[in-house]
């Protein structure tokens, strides 16, 4: 695939303060910024956050730009949602998250979710006919609530009025990026 120019779009990042995996939050931000687009990360607080590796060892510390209850979706073009077992299992409990996630697919914007990020879907009832990528042990939630999971480095789906791109572990961040700039790109029509 040629360069792809994403200047003008403009993703929003949605985390907890603490438990993200590092390289889910990291390197698709610095990739999408590096193409053009501008990313902005959005935590419950603005207390910098806590990134991970492997749930458990110390990350980067990254700071966030707004907050998820100040986020607004309309503003965007993308939903990108890293995962971490600690930050996916907080942040679907997290009304405002979930409200952003709704207004997205509602709009038929683009979502990006790897590997635990999935139950932020699950959790606002966005998976029923989609098929989908995640992290192994999120396969029965993802079936059980509706979406056909499969076993591959990334998914795109376009059903359901919103595409969703997938990816099950940090071992797919080449694809998913990919597949992420795609999904940018083919949301605002071809730039660049």
């Amino acid at each position: 695939m040629a360069t792809t120019d994403l200047t003008g779009r403009r993703v929003l990042a949605v985390v907890t303060n603490y438990g993200v995996e590092q390289d889910e939050l990291v390197v698709p931000a610095r990739a999408l910024r590096e193409a053009g687009a501008t990313v902005v990360v959005a935590a419950q607080s603005t207390e910098p956050i806590q990134t991970l590796v492997g749930d458990k060892d110390p990350g980067e510390t990254v700071r966030p730009d707004t907050t998820i209850d100040e986020a607004d979706a309309a503003d965007f073009d993308l939903l990108l949602v890293p995962g971490g077992t600690i930050n996916a299992d907080t942040i679907r409990q997290d009304d405002g998250a979930v409200s952003v996630l709704k207004a997205f697919a509602s709009a038929g914007k683009p979502v990006a979710a790897i590997c635990h990020g999935p139950w932020l879907l699950v959790e606002a009832d966005l998976l029923k006919g989609k098929e989908l990528t995640s992290f192994a042990s999120l396969e029965t939630d993802v079936r059980n609530a509706g979406g056909a999971w499969v076993d591959r480095s990334v998914v795109t789906d376009v059903e359901g009025g919103f595409t969703l791109v997938t990816s099950r572990d940090p071992d797919d961040l080449d694809d998913f990026v990919g597949a992420v700039k795609d999904a940018l790109v083919t949301a605002g029509g071809e730039q660049g």
